[in-house]
């Protein structure tokens, strides 16, 4: 067409429609989708043919489709949608999707935070550290000093005895460990608690004596096998510690679930160790 050639102007006042195919391609979505959007109230069609059942959309709802779409990829309930679309405590729902935003930002961040402290990469996964809180228990407590770690395997039956002359009844699940008054590595003189959590006192105890423990939040990471080889996961959870800001702030404990008294061979021990911390202040 030349530049002096007649030619009609668009009439811009006609309305564009188009068939559901159509508009659902154009938005990148299934005609499923568009129906049930209508279906909910979200988005009703701008027009419907009484005589076919055609549903027609136009470009003015291209906005509110890709609202929808925002909103929904955004993890908002259609019920939220909805009440967003109508004016109905719009920046309180916001708000709130916010922050489950931010929490789950938060546990992702954990779980990330757990992946690098443990360095899956370099170990078994049968060890990883947790971080995890323990509550409050009522325990017998014996404090001994250890000539070297052996004498545990005579000093802890021993301990088991004057409680069953007590009628003490240990708690369910059963909590028995070691507890080390030093942080320092030591191999004789050791000395120690060795508590055993317990249902109620009874009477007036003999050589230990009754305590309600702290509730804490701690380091944990299980060990199976010997206990010569504890150094090894000892490494382990100092390390998740230091390398995830975290401080001890307690004397550490070592719980014993299976050992020589239900299993004869030493590689299906299995240990405990907690370690009490809280996260370091910057300074």
């Amino acid at each position: 067409m030349k530049l002096n050639e007649k030619h009609e102007v668009c009439n811009n006042n006609q309305e564009v429609l188009f068939k559901i195919g159509t508009f659902a391609q154009m938005n990148r979505i299934t005609i499923k989708t568009l129906r049930f959007y209508e279906e909910e109230g979200l988005l009703l069609p701008y027009k419907i043919d009484l005589d076919s059942g055609y549903r027609y959309y136009n470009l003015s709802q291209m906005s509110d489709i890709h609202r929808i779409i925002a909103l929904k990829e955004s993890g908002f309930t259609l019920d939220d949608i909805k009440k967003i679309n109508n004016g109905k405590n719009k920046q309180e729902i916001i708000n709130k999707r916010k922050s489950e935003i931010l929490e789950k930002i938060s546990e992702l961040t954990k779980m990330l935070a757990i992946i690098d402290g443990n360095n899956y990469d370099e170990m078994s996964l049968d060890t990883p550290v947790r971080i995890k809180e323990i509550p409050s228990y009522l325990v017998a407590k014996k404090n001994v000093n250890l000539k070297s770690y052996d004498d545990l395997f005579d000093v802890m039956p021993e301990f088991g005895r004057e409680m069953e002359n007590m009628r003490l009844e240990c708690s369910i699940p059963e909590y028995c460990y070691t507890e080390y008054k030093t942080s320092q590595y030591l191999e004789e003189n050791i000395d120690v608690a060795i508590c055993e959590a317990i249902k109620e006192k009874k009477g007036e105890p003999q050589g230990f004596i009754y305590e309600y423990t702290e509730p804490a939040m701690i380091a944990s990471i299980y060990h199976k096998g010997t206990y010569s080889d504890f150094p090894k996961s000892y490494k382990r959870i100092l390390d998740y510690i230091e390398h995830n800001n975290y401080e001890i702030s307690g004397n550490i404990r070592e719980v014993y679930i299976d050992g020589i008294w239900n299993k004869e061979n030493e590689s299906e021990w299995l240990s405990e160790i907690e370690i009490p911390i809280r996260k370091k202040i910057a300074r």
